[in-house]
């Protein structure tokens, strides 16, 4: 059976997608990110699917995309932000070498503008932003074997640390 050599997980804009690409570049694999598995399956955008179909069913399809990726890809593999809200999902990812990437709310803001494309925060995104943490953080802690925390630091400098805190060599 295929399995990640890495998962990360943290909210929207921390980095998974830029560290998970540098971790996977210093291990000397495959980097795959599921919300791009999902816009690729969908031919449209998450905002998308948000505005014609809905939370629900977009948190169907990435659970969905979440469990191919698991059993399917043996690089580095980052989750949408959402992704941890599933119960299935996080039993799934018990056993897997997970990294929760994590950031301060004024990080969030440097970093994403906390703009209208990312649908969950459409209107007062600062609150929202915190409101999504404040229920998320402790199942991206439940689900982690490490925490790594982004604010104020260069992806090459988080990247570093994920591997150090997993103790994963390059290649």
């Amino acid at each position: 059976m295929t399995a990640p050599r890495l998962v990360l997980v943290g909210p929207m804009g921390v980095g998974k997608s830029t560290v998970g690409a540098l971790v996977a570049e210093r291990l000397g694999c495959a980097y795959r990110d599921t919300d791009d598995d999902i816009v690729a399956a969908e031919g449209r955008t998450i905002a998308d699917i948000f505005v014609d179909e809905g939370e629900s069913a977009f948190r169907a399809i990435e659970k969905r995309a979440v469990r191919e990726a698991l059993a399917g890809h043996d690089g580095v593999l980052a989750l949408g932000g959402g992704s941890i809200l599933d119960e299935d999902t996080r039993a799934l990812l018990a056993g897997h070498q997970v990294v929760y990437l994590s950031m301060d709310v004024e990080e969030a803001v440097q970093r994403t503008g906390l703009n209208a494309a990312r649908p969950l925060l459409a209107v007062n995104p600062r609150r929202q932003w915190r409101e999504l943490m404040e229920a998320r953080r402790h199942l991206y802690t439940e689900v982690a074997r490490a925490v790594v925390a982004t604010d104020g630091r260069t992806p090459q400098e988080v990247a570093q640390e994920v591997l150090d805190a997993l103790e994963l060599k390059e290649a």
